[in-house]
């Protein structure tokens, strides 16, 4: 879907590359950037680790990946829209955003009590029901009746999400060891349902808000980021942490910050602009990304499951989007 000059910074800045390059090339452009993001998250985790031990507050980072967001969504309202800030804003305009805040921020903690109730592999191949919910609730909120051969096409980018998650990458040094278990409870079942209910309600409803309000997108995320900058300070102040607000960075962890603020603001592009659906197959495209870092970064090897990801993100993607 080409961008909507006049409400996106992105969008002006196609306007100014225009006469260099096609708008349609720059649209995927910044999708394969995002992809690159995706992708390069947890190996630059990874590299943070000292000790196999992550050193830093994990909610300290997330408050300053929001107000890095913040600081570039004023940036760009200033710069790009500020003829726009004449019209008439209030309390309603912005009030919605406090619930997509909300929901971001109950999963992202959600994620971390999951962990009692499952071990990590459980929990990254169970994650990727969140396709699915998203779907549902995209065709229920917006009203996008899927074709079966849409459904078909999410279905395999669930089934490629789990193989990969399963095991796409292997480390010959270090095989796993024997006592390691699978393993769930039922607990666990019932918060891995809920995880994947509200990732999809959390990026179908802001996508709904963004698309119905008519106001510069910049001043969307303003609104948003604000909500999320206090929602996750408070979470961070009422967190258990004794460790200093910048103990244990690194340039590795600023790195991950300014990518992830980065990518914030192209996925609310791609939800204004385009559709959720065109999220999940950025996200599922992105363990390309990931096992290419992870054999480089890491000396792991790929696997059988990780070729037939990616054959069946490629027959996804056909089905989707090239059969008409």
């Amino acid at each position: 879907m080409l961008l909507d000059r006049g409400y996106c910074t992105i969008g002006r800045l196609v306007s100014l590359a225009g006469a260099l390059l096609p708008e349609k090339v720059l649209w995927g452009l910044m999708l394969i950037l995002s992809v690159v993001i995706y992708g390069s998250h947890a190996p630059l985790l990874t590299l943070c680790k000292e000790n196999g031990q992550i050193p830093f507050s994990a909610s300290s980072v997330v408050v300053l990946i929001e107000l890095t967001k913040l600081a570039l969504s004023l940036f760009f309202l200033l710069i790009w829209d500020w003829k726009q800030l004449r019209i008439s804003v209030s309390w309603y305009h912005a009030a919605p955003f406090a619930l997509s805040a909300l929901l971001y921020a109950a999963n992202n903690n959600l994620v971390v009590h999951l962990q009692v109730f499952m071990d990590p592999s459980t929990f990254q191949v169970l994650s990727n029901l969140k396709i699915g919910s998203t779907a549902l609730l995209f065709s229920f909120f917006l009203h996008q009746r899927l074709t079966l051969r849409k459904w078909l096409a999410l279905g395999l980018l669930t089934a490629a999400g789990a193989f990969y998650t399963y095991g796409g990458l292997q480390d010959l040094e270090h095989m796993p060891a024997s006592d390691m278990q699978l393993h769930i409870t039922p607990i666990g079942l019932l918060l891995i349902l809920l995880y994947c209910l509200i990732s999809g309600l959390s990026a179908v409803y802001t996508e709904v808000v963004l698309k119905t309000q008519d106001l510069p997108l910049n001043l969307q995320n303003l609104f948003l980021y604000i909500f999320g900058v206090v929602l996750n300070v408070i979470i961070h102040l009422a967190s258990s942490s004794v460790a200093g607000f910048l103990e244990g960075f690194s340039f590795w962890i600023l790195l991950v910050i300014i990518s992830q603020a980065l990518n914030g603001l192209i996925m609310s592009v791609v939800m204004k602009h385009s559709t959720n659906i065109t999220r999940l197959f950025v996200i599922s495209c992105s363990i390309m990304v990931n096992a290419l870092l992870s054999v480089l970064l890491f000396s792991l090897h790929l696997t059988a499951f990780f070729f037939l990801s990616v054959l069946l993100i490629g027959l996804a993607v056909y089905l989707y989007y090239g059969v008409k």
